[in-house]
């Protein structure tokens, strides 16, 4: 099943065989969703403000 990612949530995207740290919007967003490309599996989640990592990209 698809899930939509809350911020502070981490996760594994299997299709990009990469580890997601969500912060905020993706280029596939629609407002201010955070919506990965494809499903990911979200297994843990940052305590504090994830919202940090908007200055590292």
């Amino acid at each position: 099943y698809f899930v939509s990612p809350k911020i502070g949530e981490l996760g594994y995207w299997p299709q990009g065989n990469a580890f997601c740290i969500f912060f905020g919007s993706t280029p596939v967003s629609q407002g201010d969703e955070i919506r990965p490309a494809s499903p990911v599996t979200v297994f843990g989640k940052i305590h504090g403000d994830a919202t940090i990592f908007k200055k590292v990209v």
